[in-house]
């Protein structure tokens, strides 16, 4: 005999049918882009969007007033449009809960989560070691926590650009199959 499910058992069920629903209309859009030549341009966006927000980090309250600003919001808008279209593109795999993967997607969710966190941890001790270095300047607090929040944004950008990059193109006979026709 099977007791029925508790109410965080039902709840955490229906919260992860709608994610799978949310995932079934995102698999519809751009189904022409799930490919390597439309992914790598994204990562390169992604990469150079990282390093103008570690950029202007390092030229907070030191460099003219103009530059932060201008480093921070471009990074933060190129950067944002080419995450999000990234993880439109890698799928699930980049943002879903194990139950709604496959096993090759499984896979490569594990590579890439193990290395996000790997370099975001190194990322986290350089960031450590600027605060340190930086902490007897003027704005020594300050300047340390826009390199910890610049750092901190960009090894959380890891895992999709890791996926953005190396997963290889999906064969389009499979790509119909699995959509259906909704």
């Amino acid at each position: 005999m099977t007791e029925p499910p508790g109410r965080l058992a039902a709840y955490w069920d229906r919260q992860l049918d709608k994610l799978d629903e949310k995932e079934r209309l995102r698999a519809h859009q751009l189904p022409g882009w799930r490919n390597r030549r439309h992914r790598r341009p994204l990562v390169a966006v992604l990469a150079v969007a990282d390093l103008a927000l570690i950029a202007g980090a390092a030229t907070f309250a030191v460099g003219h007033k103009w530059v932060f600003p201008t480093l921070w919001l471009s990074g933060l808008v190129a950067g944002g449009f080419a995450f999000v279209l990234l993880r439109i593109l890698t799928g699930r795999m980049s943002g879903g809960f194990s139950r709604l993967l496959d096993e090759r997607e499984r896979e490569w969710r594990h590579r890439v989560t193990y290395t996000g966190y790997q370099i975001l941890s190194y990322l986290m001790v350089i960031a450590l070691l600027y605060s340190l270095l930086i902490a007897p300047t003027e704005e020594g607090g300050a300047r340390g926590a826009m390199m910890l929040s610049a750092l901190l944004v960009t090894g959380t950008t890891v895992p999709s650009m890791l996926l953005g990059w190396a997963l290889p193109d999906d064969d389009p006979e499979d790509f119909e199959e699995g959509m259906g026709n909704a």
